[in-house]
C-alpha cells in the first residue's frame, strides 16, 4: 500500500519561521516534522510514498530526496498552484489508481497505529476511513459524528461554540480506495472535508471514522509548535529523538560538546555538534540545534532554537524560537513567544519583547527595546529619534498604526487639557499620517490646532507665539519621496530636547500610553490668520530698511512646496520686483531627488543671469533651508552661503556673537574676528543651535546646510526669514554676493563616515581620546583634536546609526585629506 504525505502547505499562522522555508520542514527536536511522519509511514510498512508539494517545492525535495536517508522510496506531485487537500492527491492520481493508499499531513505530529487504522478499513469495506482523535477546544477542526459502527454521519467545518457538537475532529489521516479519486476534478482546488466527503455522504457511500487514542497535534500556531517541542521531550508521543540520554531526560546528539561546568535541568535536547560552554544553564523544554554555540552566562528556559544559531554571553532566551543562522549576541534578551527569523542579527543588550516576530534578515540594533514586530523594516532601531525626528518609509517602517502610538506616547508626556498644533507639507502621506496623530492626541486629551498644509518655520511661530504645549509636524523626507519624517516640537516650536526625546521613548517603549476618560476626549480647531500673523511680525521684526530705495530684483523659486502658501502675502509688504517659479502645490512630488534640485538649482541661475538679478534663492519644499545663486548666476555651496551671509551681518552689527556647529569651518571665525564679532562653538543637535540662538547678544546662527536662525524673528531654522533678512542685508551694502564671497578666504573642510558597530563606539572614542596625546582637544560635540600647524580633526560617533563621523580642515586641501585618512584609520582600526 501506498502514502501520500501532504507537504504543500504555506503555515502562514506560523510565520515568521515559515516566511522562506515550508512548515514540513519546521524542526520539532531537530528532525523535520515531515520526517518525523515519514519514520511513522516506515514504522507500519509504508515504503513507497508520494510527496505532494507546492510552497518552496524545491527545499523538500532537496532536503528529503528520494528517501533514502529515511530508507523509503519518495517520489513527488508538484502543484502548480494550490489545489487544496484533495486537488493536491488527485494531482498524483497516476501513483495511487492500483490500490488503496494513506493521506497524512506533512505537518502533523503524531503517533497513531496505522497498521491498526488499516485494518479497521478493510474490516468494514470502507471506500474513506477518517481518521478521528479528540480534543477540548475543536474550533480550528473539522468536527465528525459516527454512529457506535464508526459509520460517518455528518461533518462540520471549524465550527463556532454555537455548532459544536463534538469533540471529536478530522486529523487529516485517511485511508481511500482509488475510486475516490473520480470524484474530484483535476488542476482545481478541492477539499476532502468541505466538498468531497459531504456529497459521498449525501449518496450514502461507505465513510468511516477510526476513533483514535494516540497523540496527535496540529502543529499550526506557535502554542502548538512550543507544546509539540515539550511533549517529545516529556514522552507523550513515541517519536525519535536524536542522539542519547545523557541523564534522565537530557539528550544529546553526536558530536555535541558540553561542558561538565554548564547546567543543564532535563528534559532538554542538544542537537550535533552543539557547543555548550561552562557557565551556561539550559532550562526544562529547551531544544538547541545542531551547531548552536551557547556561550558562558546564557540562560536558556523553553526556548527553541535552530540550527547554526550563535548565543553570546549572558544572553537570555525564554519561551522563543530563534531561526537557523542567527546572532544573538552578549547579553540580549528574548521574551515568551518571541519569534526570531532566520538570519537576523540581535546586537548586544537587545530587549524583543514578548509576542514580538522578527522576520528573516533583520537586524535588531544594540540597546534597541522592540515591543512591536520588525516585517518589512531591514532592522529594529536602537532609537526613534534620528537626525530628522522620526524617520522612515512610508506604510512600511512609518504606518498609520505607528503614528497612533507616537503621538499617544507623546500626549503621555503632557498634561491634560494642553494644546498642540500639528501641519504638514503637501503630500497625501503626511496628510494621511497627520490624522492619525490627532486622534491619538484627541483621544489622550490634548487639544489639537490643525494648521494644517504650512511651512514648518510658520508652524513653529505659531506654537511659540501662542504658547501652545508643542506640536507635531509630518513631512517627507528630504530627497526620498518613499520616506517621511514625524518632528515633535515644544513650546519653543523647536524640536524636542535631548530628554525630553528619551521621556517620549520610554513611554513608547513601555507602551504606557495616557487614555482619555469620555469626558475628556479634546477638541479639533482650526485657527484664523495664522500666515497673515507670521508676514505681519516678521516684517515688524527684521530690518528692511534701504529695500524700497535699492530697487532690488530677485528670484525666488518655492520648488512647489508649501512657501507658495506664504510668499504671494509676503511679497505683496516688501517692495521688491520678484519673479518666483514653482509657485504651486506638488503633491506629486513632495521633495525632490538630488539630481531634480540640481536641475532646479541650475534653472534658478539661468533665470537669475538672464534677468539680471540680485540674488536668487530657492527654499526648500517646507521653507525651512535656503539655497543660493549669486548675481552672475554662480550657485553658492552651503558651506559659502553661511560665509557670506555671516559676513553681511557681522559687517553690519560690529558686536555681538554669532552660534555655529563645531562642524564649521574655522574660515568663519576668522571672518568674525575682522568684524569684531565673537563665535560660540555649538553641539550638532538642532536643539543645541536652538539653545544657543536664544542668547540675548547671538545676531546670527545657523548649520552649515542652508539652514539659518534670525535672532530678532525667532529662534529656530527659518527659510522664509532668512530670505527676507538677505533683502535687507544686500540692499543696504554697496557690494554683490559674488563681491563678498570673493574677499572670504577659501575653506578646505572634508568629510567621511566610518562604518562601527554600537558595541564599539565606546572603545573607538576613547583609542580617539588616547590618540590625540598631549594635542589641544575639544569636546564640546565628539572629540575635536587641534593639530598646531596643520589644522584640525572632529570625531563624533552618529546618535541613530553604527558609523562614526569625522571632519578635517587643513591649511590646503592635501593637509586636509592626510589628516582625514590618518584619523580615519585609527577610527577603523579600534572599530573592528
Amino acid at each position: 500500500m501506498k502514502a501520500v504525505v501532504m507537504a504543500g502547505g504555506e503555515g502562514t499562522r506560523l510565520r515568521p519561521m515559515t516566511a522562506n522555508q515550508p512548515k514540513p520542514l519546521l524542526p520539532v527536536v531537530n528532525r523535520p516534522i515531515m520526517e518525523h511522519v515519514l519514520r511513522l509511514l516506515k514504522k507500519h510498512g509504508f515504503t513507497e510514498t508520494v510527496v505532494t508539494v507546492q510552497f518552496l517545492a524545491a527545499l523538500v525535495r532537496s532536503y528529503f530526496g528520494d528517501g533514502d536517508d529515511v530508507g523509503m522510496s519518495l517520489q513527488y506531485a508538484t502543484e502548480e498552484t494550490p489545489l487544496g487537500t484533495a486537488g493536491s492527491v488527485k494531482n498524483a492520481e497516476d501513483e495511487l489508481r492500483d490500490d488503496t493508499f494513506l493521506v497524512i499531513s506533512g505537518d502533523a505530529l503524531t503517533d497513531m497505529d496505522l497498521s491498526e487504522m488499516v485494518r479497521f478499513h478493510k474490516d468494514n469495506g470502507a471506500l474513506v476511513t477518517v481518521g478521528l482523535t479528540r480534543v477540548p477546544d475543536p474550533l480550528e477542526f473539522g468536527i465528525v459524528i459516527a454512529d457506535e459502527d464508526g459509520r460517518i454521519q455528518r461533518f462540520l467545518e471549524k465550527p463556532t461554540w454555537g455548532q459544536v457538537f463534538s469533540d471529536t475532529v478530522n486529523t487529516g489521516v485517511y485511508i481511500m480506495e482509488p475510486e475516490v479519486l473520480a470524484e474530484v476534478s483535476a488542476k482545481e482546488s478541492v477539499d476532502w472535508s468541505h466538498d468531497v466527503f459531504p456529497r459521498l455522504l449525501q449518496r450514502g457511500a461507505p465513510l468511516f471514522g477510526y476513533v483514535s487514542d494516540s497523540y496527535w497535534e496540529d502543529v499550526g500556531t506557535l502554542e502548538s509548535y512550543l507544546k509539540a517541542q515539550a511533549d517529545v521531550l516529556n514522552r507523550k508521543v513515541e517519536v525519535d529523538i536524536a542522539g542519547f540520554e545523557l541523564s534522565p531526560g537530557v539528550w544529546v546528539a553526536e558530536g555535541a560538546d558540553v561542558d561538565p561546568d554548564a547546567v543543564l535541568t532535563g528534559p532538554v535536547c542538544v542537537g550535533e555538534y552543539a557547543k555548550i560552554e561552562a557557565g551556561a544553564h539550559l532550562r526544562e523544554y529547551s531544544v538547541i540545534g545542531a551547531n548552536v554555540v551557547v556561550k558562558e552566562g546564557a540562560f536558556i528556559h523553553r526556548a527553541v532554537v535552530h540550527n547554526r544559531v550563535f548565543v553570546g554571553q549572558g544572553a537570555t532566551l525564554r519561551g522563543c524560537v530563534v531561526g537557523k543562522n542567527t546572532d544573538v549576541m552578549r547579553r540580549a534578551r528574548i521574551e515568551e513567544m518571541a519569534v526570531i527569523g532566520d538570519e537576523c542579527v540581535v546586537e548586544p543588550e537587545a530587549y524583543i519583547s514578548a509576542g514580538v516576530k522578527v522576520y528573516p534578515f533583520k537586524t535588531i540594533e544594540a540597546g534597541a527595546v522592540v515591543n512591536n514586530s520588525v516585517i518589512w523594516e531591514s532592522r529594529g532601531q536602537r532609537t526613534l529619534f534620528g537626525e530628522r525626528g522620526v524617520s522612515g518609509l512610508i506604510n512600511v517602517e512609518v504606518t498609520p498604526e505607528l503614528a497612533v502610538r507616537l503621538a499617544s506616547a507623546y500626549a503621555t508626556t503632557l498634561r491634560k487639557g494642553s494644546t498642540v498644533t500639528t501641519s504638514r507639507d503637501v503630500s497625501r502621506a503626511a496628510r494621511t499620517l497627520k490624522r492619525a496623530v490627532q486622534s491619538a492626541l484627541n483621544a489622550s486629551a490634548i487639544n489639537v490646532m490643525d494648521l494644517e498644509a504650512l511651512p514648518l518655520p510658520v508652524a513653529r511661530f505659531e506654537t511659540a507665539r501662542r504658547k501652545y504645549s508643542g506640536g507635531v509636524a509630518l513631512r517627507t523626507t528630504p530627497g526620498d519621496t518613499q520616506s517621511v519624517d514625524i518632528i515633535f516640537l515644544d513650546e519653543r516650536g523647536a524640536e524636542l530636547s535631548q530628554n525630553a526625546q528619551r521621556k517620549l521613548e520610554r513611554v513608547f517603549s513601555r507602551q504606557e500610553f495616557r487614555r482619555a476618560f469620555p469626558g475628556e476626549i479634546a477638541e479639533l480647531s482650526y485657527p484664523p490668520r495664522v500666515v497673515e500673523l507670521y508676514t505681519h511680525e516678521l516684517l515688524r521684526c527684521v530690518n528692511l530698511d534701504g529695500v524700497p530705495a535699492a530697487a532690488l530684483k530677485v528670484v525666488a523659486d518655492c520648488a512647489g512646496g508649501t512657501v507658495s502658501l506664504v510668499l504671494p502675502t509676503l511679497l505683496g509688504s516688501l517692495g521688491v520686483d520678484v519673479h518666483t517659479l514653482n509657485i504651486h502645490l506638488d503633491e506629486v512630488t513632495p521633495t525632490q531627488t538630488v539630481a531634480q534640485d540640481r536641475a532646479g538649482m541650475q534653472r534658478l541661475a539661468e533665470v537669475v543671469s538672464s534677468s539680471r538679478a540680485a540674488f536668487g534663492v530657492r527654499f526648500d519644499p517646507v521653507g525651512e533651508r535656503i539655497h543660493l545663486v549669486d548675481e552672475k548666476g554662480a550657485l553658492v555651496s552651503d558651506e559659502r552661503a553661511l560665509l557670506v551671509v555671516l559676513d553681511l551681518v557681522a559687517a553690519e552689527r560690529r558686536h555681538g556673537r554669532v552660534a555655529l556647529p563645531v562642524t564649521t569651518t574655522r574660515v568663519a571665525e576668522q571672518v568674525c574676528k575682522f568684524h569684531g564679532v565673537q563665535v560660540t562653538w555649538t553641539p550638532t543637535s538642532r536643539d543645541a543651535l536652538t539653545t544657543a540662538a536664544a542668547g540675548d547678544d547671538v545676531i546670527f546662527a545657523a548649520d552649515g546646510r542652508g539652514g539659518f536662525v534670525v535672532p530678532e524673528f525667532g529662534r529656530t531654522v527659518d527659510g522664509i526669514a532668512a530670505f527676507v533678512r538677505l533683502l535687507g542685508l544686500v540692499a543696504r551694502t554697496r557690494l554683490t554676493l559674488s563681491q563678498i564671497d570673493s574677499r572670504i578666504p577659501r575653506a578646505h573642510l572634508m568629510r567621511r563616515s566610518v562604518p562601527t558597530p554600537w558595541a564599539a563606539k565606546g572603545s573607538v572614542m576613547r583609542t580617539v581620546m588616547e590618540a590625540a596625546g598631549t594635542r589641544p582637544v575639544d569636546t564640546t560635540d565628539g572629540v575635536r583634536i587641534v593639530e598646531t600647524d596643520r589644522g584640525w580633526v572632529l570625531v563624533l560617533p552618529d546618535t541613530a546609526e553604527a558609523v562614526t563621523h569625522l571632519w578635517a580642515e587643513g591649511t590646503d586641501a592635501d593637509s586636509a585629506q592626510l589628516l582625514l585618512d590618518e584619523w580615519a584609520t585609527i577610527v577603523e582600526g579600534a572599530g573592528q
